[in-house]
This record gives C-alpha cells, sequence and structure tokens, in this order.
C-alpha cells in the first residue's frame, strides 16, 4: 500500500482544527529555552533538505500567487487570533455581572483589555459605550455574532490561502513532470540501458507526487502554523509572560520526540520509495511480458516474486507507519499537560491576586491553548512530508542532474545530406557492458551505394547502425557523412534524414495508420497506404476489421511478428530520405513474403543509400558491397560474386543458408 498523504489522514478532523495546522516561529525575547529549544531541534531536522533546493526556481516562477497565498494565511489566522480576545472579554464581563450578586468585588480588569488587539479594543469601546442603554443579554449576542463573523472572514480567508498555495502546488506538479519527462527525452541510449522502465515511470509519477505534498500542503500548514503560533505567542506573552512561560513548557518533549522520529522517518523514506519503485518496475515488467509468463506457466513463480517484494515495501511502510504513530501520544500528552497547567497554575494566580489574573484571562489561554495544540501537532505531519519529499526529490535530482552523453554541438551544422558515409578507424565498447564492439573499422560507403553488413549475432553490426544515427559516439576515430563529421552536425537534422529501421520493432499502442504516420507528421492517407504497399503488408491490414484503423495493442501485441515488422519499415519508408538503414528487419518474415519486400525495395531504394544489416544473405539483392565482420572488424568486403569467389567465411555462410533452405523447402 503506497503511503498515505497527510492530508488524506486529516480527514477526520473538523474545518476549524485543520485550519489550526500550523508551524513554529522562535519569540527568545520571551519564550526562552523551551521554544527556542524546539525550533533549533525542528531546524536541524530539516539540515538534509539540501535536494529541495531545486524546487525554488517553481516557487520564483509562481511567486506572486505564493505570497498572495502567505497574506491569506497571516489574515486567515489574524481573524481567528481575535476569538480568544471576545471570549476572554465576554468572561470577563459574565463574572463582573455574577460577582455583586454574589456580594464580591469585581473581577473586571480594565487594565488588562488595554493588552488587546486594536481591533477588538475598538469593539470593546464601541459596546462600553452602548452597554448602559442595552441588556446584558444583548452584549452575549453581540459577542456571539462577533465571534461567528470572525469565524466566516477566517473561514473565507483560508479558502482563498488553498486557492493559491494548494494550487500553485498543481501548477508546480505539472511543471515538473513535464520537465522530467523531457529530460528523459534527452537522455542517451546507454542511460536506459541501465535504467528500468518501471523505476523511470515511479520517479516522475509517485517521487513527483510526494514533491507536490512539500510544495503546496507542507507550505501551507508550515505558514499557517507560523502565523498563528507566532500571533497567539505574541498576545500570550503580552498578557501575562510568566503563565505562557509555564503553559508552553510541555514544548520541549515534543520537541525531543520530532527530533528523533524525523531523523528515523529521513532515513527509511529513501528506502521504501526504492522499494516501491522495484515493485512498479516488477509488475511492469509481468505485464510487458505476460505472453511468455503464460506460456511457460510461471504464473505462480511471478507472483511469488511479486508477493515477495511487496510483503518487504508493506513491512517497512507499516514500520514507518508504526514510528509515525509516535506523534499521536507525544500529542496527547501535549494537550493534556498544557490544559492542566494552564487551569491550575491560571486559578493559583487568580485565587491570590484576583486583579493580575482573571477568569477570562483563563478562558481566553485555554482558548489559545486549544488552538495551538494541532498547529504544534502538525509539526509531525509537516516534518513527514518534507522529509518524504526530501527523499524523493533526491530520487528526482538523480536523474535531472545526469547529463546526456550525447549533446548537440555549441554552433551544429544543419545541411542537406546527399548520403556519402564514411568511417575513419572508429574504435567503440559499451560503457555498461566493457563489450568492445568495433575495432578500427574503416568503411566508405560512396552516394548511392547499397550495402549489406552480414555476420553472426555480437559482432557489431547494429553497432554501426547505432553510430550513425548517433545514438552513441565512438571512443576513437570520426564518423563523416558528406565530409561533415557527425559530432559536428545537428542530431535532430541528422536523424530527420535518416530512416531507421531496428533489430527489435517497437509500435505504439495506436492504429496501424497512426504508427505508420509516427515516420512523417504531413503523411496523407494515400502516403500512408504506398508505404504499407512496399512493405508488402497493405493486403493483411485490409483484411483486418477496422483496415488501417485498427488498433494494435501495447508494443502490437494484437500483430505477428512478420506484421510488426512490416508496419515498421513502412513506417521508415514513408519519410522517404536520402540515407536508409534496416537492422535485421525481416527476420520474422516467410521466404516469398521476403522476396516480395526485397524486390519493393529495390524499386525504393533507387538513389539512396542504403545500410541494410542482416544474418541471412540476399542473393536476389544486387548490393554494390557486401561486408562480413566479425568481432568487431571487417574480415571480407566484396560482391556477391567476388566473396563466393574467395572462398572463405561469406561462401560457408551462402552454402548453409542453402542447405538449410533446400530441407524447409
Amino acid at each position: 500500500m503506497p503511503f498515505v498523504p497527510a492530508t488524506d489522514r486529516l480527514t477526520h478532523l473538523s474545518t476549524a482544527q485543520l485550519r489550526q495546522h500550523h508551524a513554529f516561529k522562535p519569540m527568545k525575547a520571551f519564550f526562552y529555552p523551551a521554544p527556542l529549544s524546539f525550533f533549533n531541534t525542528f531546524a536541524l531536522n530539516f539540515s538534509g533538505l539540501k535536494h529541495l533546493k531545486a524546487v525554488n526556481k517553481y516557487f520564483r516562477k509562481y511567486k506572486w500567487r505564493f505570497l498572495l497565498g502567505i497574506l491569506f494565511v497571516i489574515v486567515s489566522n489574524y481573524f481567528g487570533i481575535l476569538a480568544p480576545q471576545v471570549t476572554g472579554y465576554v468572561m470577563d464581563k459574565v463574572q463582573d455581572k455574577m460577582q455583586p450578586l454574589a456580594g464580591v468585588a469585581s473581577g473586571y480588569n480594565k487594565a488588562a483589555a488595554q493588552e488587546y488587539d486594536p481591533l477588538v479594543k475598538l469593539f470593546i469601546k464601541q459596546l462600553e459605550e452602548q452597554i448602559s442603554a442595552h441588556s446584558f443579554t444583548w452584549l452575549v449576542m453581540i459577542c456571539g455574532l462577533t465571534l461567528l463573523a470572525f469565524a466566516l472572514l477566517r473561514g473565507l480567508f483560508m479558502f482563498f490561502m488553498r486557492q493559491t498555495i494548494i494550487v500553485m502546488s498543481r501548477l508546480i506538479e505539472y511543471d515538473q513532470k513535464n520537465e522530467v519527462y523531457r529530460h528523459y527525452q534527452q537522455l542517451d541510449t546507454s542511460f536506459y540501458k541501465v535504467h528500468s522502465t518501471g523505476d523511470l515511470m515511479s520517479r516522475m509519477a509517485e517521487d513527483v507526487s510526494r514533491v507536490r505534498m512539500y510544495t503546496g500542503p507542507a507550505m501551507m500548514y508550515f505558514f499557517n502554523l507560523v502565523a498563528l503560533i507566532g500571533l497567539s505567542l505574541f498576545y500570550m506573552v503580552r498578557k501575562n509572560p510568566e503563565l505562557t512561560l509555564y503553559v508552553l513548557a510541555p514544548l520541549p518533549i515534543l520537541a525531543v520526540t520530532i527530533y528523533i522520529v524525523n531523523t528515523i522517518i529521513h532515513k527509511k523514506s529513501e528506502n521504501i520509495q526504492a522499494q516501491l519503485s522495484s515493485l512498479t518496475t516488477n509488475a511492469q515488467e509481468s505485464y510487458s511480458g505476460i505472453r511468455v509468463i503464460k506460456s511457460f506457466v510461471q504464473e505462480k513463480a511471478m507472483e511469488q516474486f511479486f508477493e515477495s517484494n511487496s510483503e518487504a515495501y508493506k513491512k517497512s511502510a507499516v514500520n514507518l507507519a508504526k514510528i509515525e504513530a509516535i506523534y499521536f501520544p507525544s500529542i496527547g500528552l501535549l494537550i493534556g499537560l498544557s490544559t492542566l497547567l494552564t487551569i491550575m497554575i491560571g486559578g493559583l494566580y487568580h485565587i491570590r491576586n484576583p486583579e493580575q489574573i482573571t477568569i477570562g484571562t483563563i478562558a481566553e489561554f485555554v482558548v489559545y491553548i486549544n488552538m495551538l495544540t494541532f498547529p504544534v501537532s502538525s509539526i509531525g505531519w509537516v516534518a513527514s512530508m518534507i522529509q518524504r519529499a526530501s527523499a524523493s526529490q533526491k530520487r528526482l535530482n538523480e536523474f535531472l542532474e545526469t547529463k546526456p552523453a550525447i549533446l548537440n554541438p555549441p554552433a551544429p551544422v544543419k545541411a542537406t545530406l546527399k548520403g556519402h558515409i564514411h568511417f575513419d578507424k572508429v574504435n567503440f565498447t559499451y560503457s555498461h557492458t566493457g563489450i568492445k564492439a568495433l575495432t578500427d573499422f574503416t568503411l566508405d560507403i560512396p552516394r548511392g551505394n547499397k550495402i549489406a553488413v552480414i555476420g553472426k549475432t555480437g559482432s557489431g553490426k547494429s553497432t554501426i547502425a547505432q553510430l550513425l544515427l548517433r545514438m552513441y559516439d565512438p571512443d576513437n576515430g570520426n564518423i563523416f557523412i558528406d565530409g561533415i563529421d557527425l559530432k559536428t552536425m545537428d542530431i535532430r537534422e541528422l536523424r530527420r534524414q535518416i530512416s531507421y529501421v531496428p533489430q527489435d520493432v517497437f509500435l505504439f499502442s495506436d492504429t496501424i495508420s497512426g504508427n505508420i504516420r509516427f515516420g512523417l507528421d504531413a503523411a496523407t492517407d494515400e502516403m500512408i497506404r504506398k508505404a504499407a504497399r512496399q512493405a508488402s503488408v497493405e493486403k493483411e491490414i485490409n483484411h483486418f476489421p477496422n483496415g488501417f484503423e485498427t488498433l494494435v495493442g501495447e508494443r502490437g501485441v494484437t500483430l505477428s511478428g512478420g506484421q510488426k515488422q512490416r508496419i515498421s519499415i513502412a513506417r521508415a519508408m514513408i519519410k522517404d530520405p536520402g540515407i536508409v538503414i534496416f537492422d535485421d528487419c525481416l527476420s520474422a518474415v516467410d521466404a516469398r513474403t521476403e522476396k516480395e519486400i526485397i524486390a519493393n525495395l529495390y524499386e525504393y531504394l533507387q538513389h539512396k543509400t542504403a545500410v541494410i544489416i542482416t544474418h541471412r544473405i540476399f542473393s536476389l539483392f544486387n548490393f554494390d558491397t557486401i561486408i562480413v565482420m566479425e568481432e568487431g572488424r571487417i574480415v571480407e568486403q566484396g560482391t556477391h560474386e567476388s566473396l563466393l569467389a574467395l572462398n572463405g567465411r561469406y561462401t560457408e555462410m551462402y552454402l548453409r543458408q542453402q542447405e538449410q533452405e533446400e530441407k524447409e523447402g
């Protein structure tokens, strides 16, 4: 079960209580040492938040929305903090009304009212001027209506606060997901060979969502916390500094708890995110390879594997939830101690000196404590959200800070390619495996030539195609097209002018026409049909119920291997470029279809430079040059006839293929 965001855990609270989840601001001038110790501890907990600096650019982008949200936070809490003062005034007036009846001196202290907020003092002044002309019931009613008005105003500005800060966090989430996706698109092929798709998806979805909890709810609760505690402490200390110190004495206990718990949370959050990523990868691979799993009857084994990973994630998540549960008894302890201290100490002071601390002051402090209880408790939730966001942003930064190995030069060359290709002493080794694919590879392909690259698996054939598309750069040596070094060319222009059919065919979850049109956005329906005809797949497509509008499913799962290869060939043909690369793209078609495609290719490739990589020998295709690869080197080179005359490796491959065809025939 994924971690439930703090906002989901707060749904059982009332609206008024939710508005009171705010943060702490120290006032060491009158609140030492407990608050200072608490704040220092709180600050130390967030010393590892350097990873979240990456989202500061978004706060700058939406700074006016952010600042307006903070203003609404302050105004909302300002109206909230007036309620205890009006309550205290009413309690003092009730005591003042009741005490003469009991033969006791008045407990109402007009001097204490001078410590109220200016707006409350103005309100009291207006009441005092009119109270002689109205009953006591009228005064209580007016005060009640005033408290209701303050609550409505606070709620209104709370709504504005959420409309600014929470909406801002959604905008940031949108921007960040786009940033991550754009960066994924820029990363080179070697990156994707060492990172799983599930991990990439987890970081863009789950981790970005956790960062949103920091930019939205965590920020909102934090500034709410600062505003409410700052205003509350200001008026509490102004009213009675000594009583304030006693009442808030339990805070160091909570500070120590927060420090210990959040240190553990920070360590465990990153581990949980990594486990979730592994779980996502496991599920993604199972869904993608479902046919293989079913054909080998491995459903039970894969289920056990997933269950094992899920169990490990569950244990970690439950363990973290248990640790977070420490907050709740701590908060309960804080509530009980603070309320008891307020009533007990306030009561003792009132008994000794009724004029120093009135019943209204005690009532006012009790309301303050109840207002502060949930804001202080939200420190734990805010800390948890921020710590988790920090762990998630760290994972995002690992990829966002990864620089692509293949970059455009500062001043890229944009040229129309004619097709003269030259490899000059090229060496290349795959960094993730250490396998040396090409060694001192030199080859010249004149414009318009058709060249076949033949060899065993692992001989370096596909590497030639990858280097021509600049998916990789050679370790040594250079590759030129029309005399221009590939490293100086604009990458997009280079790839736009080359049609490539990869060895591992990939079709998108789209219609057949959509997959073919992927090669050329501006392609018309007639162009799509012509490309399909050249790839010898049009007739089969027409037999489908929806023809070219047939959905092919994920990775073309609804099609045969040969159909997928031919649709991929049609996608390459529709571009009609000057250079064409086919990487073993006819391995899944039968001999009759192969001959038909080769005949169509021969016509299509007129005046084009073509590199056809294959493990089969196409004797019917008149290649200008055939090269035989072995261990990254050219061991034989020439035409079909000249290579047969050598009676070497090519001849051996040709005779073996002939024998196999005779057996199959």
